[in-house]
């Protein structure tokens, strides 16, 4: 392979991973515990917090906090994964260019 092909395929890799990220960028990932769902986006930013319709006494607050813990983790876990699988593919190409 010489340089000017090596060149090419560079830039277009980088196009590609450009995309990706703006595609990813552009989702919203949802997380879920038992009465409590957050959405957040692709940029790591917290869309919403949504509690259902169950009464929360005061004496739940601890309870709820904690469940809204578990929630924004479990969305930021699904958007780590989904930019992980997607993203993987540059870097292992990368690494073999090396």
């Amino acid at each position: 392979m010489n340089m000017q092909n090596l060149m090419m395929q560079a830039k277009k890799i980088q196009k590609d991973i450009e995309k990706t990220q703006s595609e990813l960028e552009s989702k919203t990932y949802e997380g879920k515990s038992q009465f409590v769902t957050v959405v957040m986006s692709g940029k790591n930013k917290l869309e919403s917090v949504k509690i259902s319709e169950n009464d929360v006494s005061l004496d739940d607050l601890e309870m709820l906090e904690d469940m809204i813990l578990l929630a924004v983790n479990a969305a930021i876990g699904k958007m780590e994964a989904d930019k992980q699988q997607k993203m993987g593919k540059y870097s292992q190409f990368l690494n073999g260019m090396m």
